[in-house]
Parts: structure tokens; sequence; C-alpha cells
């Protein structure tokens, strides 16, 4: 048997970052990881791969539309879809190579296989070969993420029906791609396919797309999508998929009830969220269970069982990679006595298409909805003197604070490159600022971030710029 001084089960955001700090603190870690790379979901089949593909789907969609033209650039491109999917493995590989360097700099082990705990301080790891390994530990952090969520009917195949997975990694490009779910994974890669010259319908049960962001920034981007030929079937819902060797037959009907009709397409991706991952763990065997929702309660990252602690997707809050790592940290500073915290309100959300959309802090929706009295000032990217020269200016930036205090209660930002300069609002937010002192804060001219200022700027009707 190892012993350790804790042990972590999952190798993705919140599992390595809580594994590298152990290891910075002095403390013997080891990190339970059956996939053959490091890095979890995000860093293989998640959010870095998606990046990928979405950057290398702007620049081909750049030279084949009018932009390159406009800009006197003349070019005949033609898409190499194999070297695409190769930079895209290449640039992950990088990647997940990092974080193998980083547990032999901080003397972490990487434990290969798939842990289960057997009681009290203690895991068996599997192989994939068979073979056990026995390790104990004085504390066991679960992070172990999530996984897909099947829809009934709709059974994923990856060959015509894909999840996020499958979606990642097409040899071709689809003729018609059906997107159900109108959340961040099927926007992000529906717009990869779109732009590569897909047909895409985006089917959602929902009448809005991306539930939970600020309805008028979620609006904009529906707008800003369809421009691009995107077509959104909203307040609708799928029955049932049949796929044979060359598409899909789906069945689909109003979500409130009405006449089914036939709908075919040639892939269909099947992205209406995330579950958190926790079969097989022997959680009974440290007497926890999971809620409704298959997440394991916290307090402070603690369970209710002695020296069990849990982060990221597997239990409360937003399933994002940062919020995963903010919670690795904070649990692992706990362990070793220190004051470890994770403020949950400023935790920033971001949609990477074209406009991005990112957000921090409460909606318009949840402040009217607690009857707090807030003013909002807001700015558009068409007045933005950098966005114009780029000809990128669809969208805005909007701030809402505090009728009485001007404290920053919320911002919403829909327009290029916002994911970058949504991180200046949750400093400024995470010290309690103004709206005033944003737009007393000088910045540099000409850029985009101007508008943040501006927009901070019009909370008392001050903005100027054009």
């Amino acid at each position: 048997m190892s012993r350790y001084d804790v042990v972590i089960l999952g190798g993705g955001p919140g599992g390595y970052n809580a594994a590298i700090r152990a290891g910075q603190l002095g403390l013997k870690a080891a990190c339970v990881e059956g996939r053959a790379t490091l890095g979890g979901t995000c860093l293989n089949v998640g959010c870095m791969p998606s990046k990928a593909l979405l950057h290398a789907s702007e620049l081909y969609e750049a030279a084949t539309g009018k932009a390159f033209a406009e800009l006197g650039i003349e070019v005949q491109p033609r898409l190499n879809l194999a070297q695409m999917m190769k930079q895209k493995d290449d640039s992950v590989a990088g990647l997940t190579k990092g974080v193998e360097f980083l547990f032999r700099k901080n003397k972490v082990d990487w434990i290969k296989g798939w842990g289960h705990i057997d009681g009290p301080g203690q895991v068996t790891v599997t192989d994939s070969a068979g073979a056990q390994t026995r390790l104990e530990a004085k504390d066991i952090v679960i992070a172990t993420g999530s996984e897909p969520t099947p829809l009934p009917g709709v059974e994923i195949d990856n060959r015509r029906i894909l999840d996020s997975t499958g979606a990642l990694a097409l040899g071709e490009v689809p003729r018609h791609l059906v997107v159900i779910g109108a959340g961040v994974i099927g926007l992000e890669l529906g717009s990869v396919w779109r732009r590569l010259g897909a047909e895409v319908t985006v089917i959602e049960y929902l009448d809005r797309i991306c539930p939970g962001v600020d309805a008028e920034a979620g609006k904009t981007l529906q707008r800003a999508l369809a421009k691009q030929g995107i077509a959104f079937r909203l307040g609708t819902k799928v029955t049932r998929a049949s796929s044979s060797a060359d598409g899909v037959q789906l069945s689909v009907e109003p979500a409130a009830g009405g006449t089914p009709e036939e709908l075919e397409a040639d892939y269909v991706l099947v992205a209406i969220g995330r579950r958190p991952y926790t079969q097989g763990l022997g959680l009974e065997n440290v007497g926890l269970g999971t809620d409704a929702r298959g997440q394991l309660a916290n307090q402070r990252h603690r369970t209710a069982a002695a020296g069990v602690w849990v982060i990221g997707d597997v239990t409360s809050g937003p399933m994002l990679a940062h919020k995963a790592e903010d919670e690795a940290m904070a649990c692992i500073e706990q362990i070793v006595g220190k004051a470890g915290e994770v403020n949950y309100a400023l935790i920033p959300s971001v949609i990477y298409t074209r406009p991005e959309l990112a957000s921090v802090g409460k909606t318009e929706e949840q402040l009217k909805a607690e009857g707090r009295a807030y003013k909002a000032g807001k700015f558009p990217f068409t007045a933005n003197s950098r966005a114009k020269i780029n000809h990128e200016t669809e969208g805005f930036a909007k701030v809402l604070a505090d009728a009485q205090t001007d404290e920053i209660l919320g911002v919403h930002l829909v327009g290029p490159s916002v994911s970058e300069m949504i991180g200046e609002y949750c400093v400024a937010m995470e010290f309690a600022a103004s709206a005033e002192d944003i737009a007393l804060t000088c910045h540099p001219h000409p850029t985009r971030s101007e508008a943040l200022r501006q927009a901070a700027m019009d909370v008392e009707g001050m903005a100027t710029q054009m």
C-alpha cells in the first residue's frame, strides 16, 4: 500500500490544480486519472480543442468571405479539415504534456487508472489492464468532473448522433447539422461547423437561448448568430432520433405540445448539458450519497464524511473549469490549515462564439426579482473606435450598479474579445468598486476596452465617445 497526505480522484482542471497546489505546499500527493492523458474533459475533449477549432474556423471564414476582401487581402483559400484537426490535436497534446511536467516539478504522483473509495482514507486504483494499486491517505479529494447528459429517445453513437467529443472530431463537414440544446456547447460547436460550410439548425426546449444569461445579452447574441446563418427552433423538443448509414431522422414538436414533424440531418449533436460523474466511486463506503442532480453536497468543499472533500463539476455551482480551479486552490489550502476562499458571486461565464458573450455578477432579471434598485449604463460597440476600424461592431457593454451606493452588481458584454475584458470587472467587483471608479480610470485609446469605461460612465449619463 502506498501512503499519501492527499489522494485526488480526477485529473481535470480541479484535480490537477489541486494536485499541483498540494505539491507546492509540501504535501505528498497522488492524482488518480484513467485517461491516457491528464487534463480531463477540458483539455482533452472540451474547452481547449473547441477553442482551437473556433479560432481556425474564424480565420477560414474571414478568408473565404467578405472580411479579407474588404481589407484588400485577396486569397483563394481551401479547407484542409484533416490538417485543422491535426493542429487542434497537437495543441491539446502540448497542454496535457505541460500538466505532466508540472506534476513532475511538484513531485506529484500520477496513478493511472480509475479510483474507488474502499473506506475512510482507502482508495483502490484499477488500471486499463485490470491491475490494482491500493492507496492510503489522510485526505481524499473527489474531482471526477462530469459527462454529457443523455437525451431520452436519442441514442448517442458518435457516428451520426454525436456528443461534444464526437462533434470535435468529425472527418467531414456536415451538410446539415442539427444541434439539440442552445447552451454554450451547442452554440460554440454549431458556430464552428457553420463557418466551415454546414447548414446548422439549433433546437432548444426553452423559448430563449443560453438560459441564465442576461436576457438582453442573450437576445443580442441570438440575433448575431441568426444573421450568420444559424437557424433557431426555440420552444421545441426532440422526441426521437433514428440514424442510418447516411443520416438521421428526427421527430420534433412544440415544447408545449402540438403537431409533431419530421426533420432530417446528416449529423446531430446532443448538447443539452452535463451531469456529474459519480458512478462507481464507492461513495457508499464512506456514507455519502448524491442529490437528485447526482451532485455531492459540500460545506466549504468538505463532504459529510471526515477527510473527504469535493470540488468541480461533481458538486454545486456552475460547471466551469475556472470555478473548479478556484475550488482546488481553496480546498487544498484548507487541508493545510490556510483560509481558502471562493467568491461564488463573482465567477465569470463566457460563450466563445463570434461575437463573444461574457458576464459576471447579477443579471437585470435577478436584480428585479430581488427588488433591488439599480442603475444601468450601456455602450454599443458601434460607437467604439477600435471596433469600428476592425469591422466588429456587434454588441455592447452593460454595467449594472446599485442605485444608492453605485457598487457594481453585474456586467454583461457582447462583442469582440470580451472574454479577455471581463476580467477587469471581476477584479473591480472583488474590491467592491463603484461604477464611478471605472468611469474615472484611464483606459488606452483606441481599444475595445474603452467600451467598458464608457458603459460605467453611462451609469450617470456621462458617456462621451463615438
